[in-house]
């Protein structure tokens, strides 16, 4: 091995210990951690983090793309179609928050950043996207036989949302499966109000 490729794993290596660093730290509940605390976390100086990293900016978007990736197997699961509209609309509450919770505070981390970001904002907006598409087709009978369905759908997709479960979890003091009922319960009433209604 030369020395280029040497230098060039070693790079690598440390960029990787800068993200890892801090994923662990927001994992901590720190959303804005010093470049000295990630550098230390790292194992490196301050001085060098920013070899590595344009700026925090850089090095934010480069640790939620990590943690991206990471979460990418849940949202290519595919949505339910067939069985009860309850058990359906139950699976889609189930999959939101089991992304919500394996994005943990990076959640977080990517909403404050996306209006600064376009790039965070770009794929938020992207992820959004593609889980308002797995609530339409697995309600789609449900959504068809409504009068306004593309309302019932925004109201659906609203209720499912990062910041509602972070407002049932963290306001209101709900746990997760308490926030699972209530969210499916919250969409039944939209899409099939007669099974909201039974006891």
């Amino acid at each position: 091995m030369g020395v280029e490729d040497g230098r060039r794993q070693r790079r690598v290596r440390n960029r990787d210990a800068v993200v890892d660093a801090l994923l662990a730290i927001v994992a901590d509940g720190d959303l804005a951690p010093s470049a000295e605390a990630i550098a230390a976390r790292a194992g490196l100086s301050s001085r060098s983090l920013f070899r590595y990293f344009d700026d925090v900016d850089d090095l934010c978007r480069a640790a939620i793309a990590r943690q991206h990736e990471r979460v990418a197997p849940l949202l290519d699961r595919p949505a339910p179609d067939g069985g009860a509209v309850g058990a359906r609309v139950r699976d889609v509450v189930v999959h939101r928050l089991e992304l919500f919770d394996a994005m943990g505070e990076v959640g977080r981390l990517a909403r404050l950043r996306a209006p600064f970001q376009p790039l965070i904002g770009a794929g938020l907006a992207g992820v959004r996207r593609l889980l308002r598409e797995r609530m339409a087709a697995a309600l789609g009978p449900e959504l068809a036989a409504l009068a306004d369905a593309s309302t019932a759908l925004d109201a659906a997709d609203v209720l499912c949302s990062f910041e509602a479960y972070r407002l049932l979890r963290d306001d209101l003091g709900r746990d997760r499966d308490e926030a699972i009922d209530a969210m499916t319960a919250g969409v039944l009433a939209l899409v099939a109000p007669s099974m909201a209604a039974l006891p």
